[in-house]
Order: structure tokens, then sequence, then C-alpha cells
């Protein structure tokens, strides 16, 4: 009998961390799949000092054995992109990561950093830093079919939000590795392992209709002598002289997308659900 339930575990490296739980468990909970999610905090940013009781309260250290119980697998971005991956206070144990989720044959989706990181370790893809913040909501360009875009029309607009890129001309080149579609900037949207259940989301496609806005914002906090360069999301107000009124342009974008990717994920557990019992 096929179980109901998909169990699906999320290292959550993003900067706000409560916000991205909250909206993961709105993309991902409206499905017709009953769907259970574990978020985890990777235990090395933490060395040597006490986990923030916001975070603690929110997710779990990450837990390698509670991974192996994970129908799928999601790694979020992260405000990383100006970092070099070996600097990264938890870069063994993403490594360690990525070899357990390659060695259980899970789904598993890296979004922005998460799958710059991820391709880097995967494939040996480059990562580039932009000359300016790529912040805005943008039409894709769909090159190759994909199950995961299925019913999206053309053009369909999705969020972008960061600093750097991965070689373009490196993926091209990889025979293990598909460019999928680019924003109509020219900048990567999506790009899905040929022979591997592993897919890279370079859009904030999580994000709800505030995100930008506050992203602005954190930003313009954390660097208040920089407003007059920080970069503004493009394509995304109403008003934007004033900044006022966002518009939820990607709402169905959204939507079919976790949609489309939650139905892969049943799919995969379905059938190795039916392959062990014919194996008893």
């Amino acid at each position: 009998m096929e179980a109901e339930t998909l169990n699906i575990g999320i290292l959550n490296i993003m900067h706000d961390k409560s916000d991205t739980q909250k909206r993961f468990a709105f993309v991902l909970k409206q499905q017709s799949t009953p769907v259970k999610v574990t978020y985890f905090y990777p235990t090395m940013h933490y060395q040597g000092r006490t986990v923030p009781e916001e975070i603690a309260h929110i997710s779990e250290p990450l837990d390698f054995l509670k991974v192996k119980k994970m129908d799928a697998f999601i790694v979020t971005g992260a405000p990383l992109e100006k970092v070099d991956f070996l600097d990264v206070t938890y870069w063994n144990e993403m490594q360690r990561l990525f070899q357990l989720l390659q060695k259980l044959d899970i789904p598993q989706l890296y979004i922005c950093w998460g799958a710059m990181a991820a391709a880097n370790f995967f494939y040996g893809i480059e990562k580039q830093m932009l000359a300016h913040k790529l912040f805005g909501i943008y039409k894709q360009k769909l090159f190759t079919e994909s199950k995961l875009l299925e019913g999206l029309p053309r053009g369909f607009t999705a969020p972008h939000a960061r600093y750097a890129e991965l070689n373009h001309k490196q993926i091209s080149e990889n025979k293990n590795l598909e460019i999928k579609a680019l924003s109509e900037t020219n900048h990567l949207f999506l790009v899905e392992a040929k022979s591997e259940p592993q897919v890279f989301l370079f859009a904030h496609l999580e994000y709800g209709s505030d995100a930008l806005a506050k992203e602005y914002q954190r930003e313009l906090k954390a660097y208040p002598d920089q407003a007059a360069i920080l970069a503004k999301p493009q394509n995304y107000y109403e008003d934007f002289a004033q900044m006022k009124n966002p518009i939820f342009s990607w709402a169905d974008t959204q939507t079919l997308f976790f949609k489309n990717w939650i139905l892969q994920v049943k799919k995969e557990r379905d059938s190795k659900l039916r392959k062990n019992s014919g194996m008893l």
C-alpha cells in the first residue's frame, strides 16, 4: 500500500529563517499530496557558540540519520554569493549532505545559492560575481521542455535576487547538465541534471508577495551608507518611484512549479515503494 504523506527535509540557510519556513509551509502544504516538512540548520555554523533561540525553536540540527528517512530534500538560498565556497563556515557539512543525498538517490531541489553550491560540488561549475545584483521580477525563456515547467505560459515571470551567477559555458559543455530556461536578462532560471534527480533553481519561487520588499529593507538597514547604490527590485511595484504596491505576478509560476515538483517526488517515492514491496 502506498504511503500517503511525503517527508521532505529542508536545510534552511536563508537570512530570514522564520519567514522562509512560513513560505515553504505555504507552497508545500497547499498540494493535494500531504507533506510533512522537517527543517534543519547546519551545526557547524554554530560551533563554539549558542544556537539562537529562534533557530533552535523552529528547526533541528542537521541529522544525517533523519535525512536518510526523507523522500526528498531542499537546500535553500543563502546570502553567501560573495563568499568563496571553501570559506563558508559549514562547507564540510554541506559536502557531507550533498554526498548523502546523491547516495540516497532522492529528488533534490537546490535554490539560488544552494543551487550554486551543489552544482559546484557535483559538477565543478564555477561561481562568478555579477557586475550588479540581479534583483526583481523577470520574464523567463524556455529552451528545453521540463516536466517542472509544464502548464506555464510563454514568458512566465519569476523573482530573482542574487549577486552571482554560474558559468553558462561550463554548464552547456557538461554532458550531465541541461539548461532548461533563462531569464529575459539571460541569467539562469532552471538547470536540471540528466541522470540524477537534481534540480537547480536560481529564482526564489518560494517568495511571497512581500519578500523582495523585505530583502531590500534588510540590505538598506545593513548598509545605510550605500542607500544610493543598492539595487531596487525591478518590475515589482505598481509605483516604482515611491516603491509602493508590490505585484505578486509570479503566483501562478510558484503554484505550478511546486505542484509539478511534488508530483515528481510522489512518483519517485511510490515507484521505490512498489519496487521494495516486490522484493519482499
